[in-house]
């Protein structure tokens, strides 16, 4: 069985981070209340990126999704005619918030669901009111229409770029979603499916990715180790594959020219793992025309 990391890593989230216990802590939440997750962090869309990952991971049937920031929200599959009352008069149309949290309240009848709203800081203040009521009464109301939810079905997580709303914030728990893993992990040659002798040059990098504070996941260390096993020579192209490969790298950091050691260290341990006798060390900006097969993309 795949771990929750392993699971949302296949669903396009991928951290050296573990929040089996975050979760843990939310699905053990108070029963009569919703049971709201605030996602925080440094990682702009990431945050996102983790909040659908999880709501696969978690085998949720049902998984609904708003942006308050989308000034053009997507068609409803089901577009109802226009009401009236009785004089006659045209009902204005469902809003999109109350159109997605209404079908979040039915669905959670009968189903396990996650609803994602997304971008709060976007939304008006009394929709932070009215969302913290959804979570304290389990209940919405559209147009003095009430739906109810079931708090053992419905999951919601809350994604924002500012503070949330005093009480809405109260009623969450946070979990923390950083553009960059707060886990360090140094994998062995063998876990990256190298020998023994790539050990000096997984010393190497791990030296620099203390040095510019980075955590490569497993997948980008894989591929960056492709990159520099098959197209790396001097200290311009490792800069390249670095912030090719790594999510999150600062790429001024990368140049900065106190660097220079480390990164030339680099390329002497992949000199010496490829038992090349020489190899281009330097940061000229040439690239490797040789390479070139006349389709527009290096070979």
């Amino acid at each position: 069985m795949s771990t929750l990391r392993e699971s949302m890593a296949e669903h396009g989230f991928e951290s050296n981070d573990d929040y089996a216990f975050q979760v843990r802590c939310l699905l053990k939440g108070t029963p009569n209340r919703i049971r709201t997750l605030s996602i925080q962090g440094d990682g702009e869309r990431r945050k996102t990126a983790f909040a659908t990952a999880l709501a696969h991971a978690l085998d949720t049937p049902q998984i609904l999704y708003h942006d308050f920031s989308d000034a053009e929200p997507p068609t409803p599959e089901v577009i109802l005619p226009p009401g009236t009352d009785e004089y006659g008069r045209k009902a204005a149309p469902v809003a999109p918030l109350d159109d997605i949290v209404s079908q979040a309240c039915a669905l959670s009848e009968a189903e396990s669901t996650v609803l994602i709203l997304d971008q709060l800081q976007a939304a008006d203040f009394r929709e932070h009111i009215r969302v913290h009521r959804l979570i304290r009464d389990r209940r919405w109301l559209v147009r003095d229409a009430p739906y109810y939810a079931n708090p053992r079905n419905l999951l919601l997580f809350l994604i924002s770029e500012a503070p949330l709303y005093h009480s809405l914030q109260r009623e969450s728990f946070r979990v923390w979603v950083g553009r960059v893993s707060e886990r360090r992990v140094t994998l062995s040659p063998a876990e990256v499916g190298l020998g023994v002798d790539a050990a000096p040059l997984l010393d190497a990098l791990n030296d620099l990715f203390r040095v510019v504070d980075a955590s490569p996941t497993r997948s980008e260390l894989t591929r960056l180790l492709e990159d520099l096993t098959a197209h790396v020579q001097t200290e311009e192209h490792l800069i390249h594959a670095l912030f090719g490969r790594c999510e999150g790298i600062d790429r001024e950091r990368l140049n900065d020219s106190d660097l220079v050691p480390v990164l030339t260290r680099v390329i002497e341990r992949l000199r010496d793992y490829l038992d090349i006798e020489q190899i281009v060390v330097g940061r000229g900006r040439d690239d490797v025309e040789s390479g070139f097969d006349g389709t527009g993309f290096g070979v």
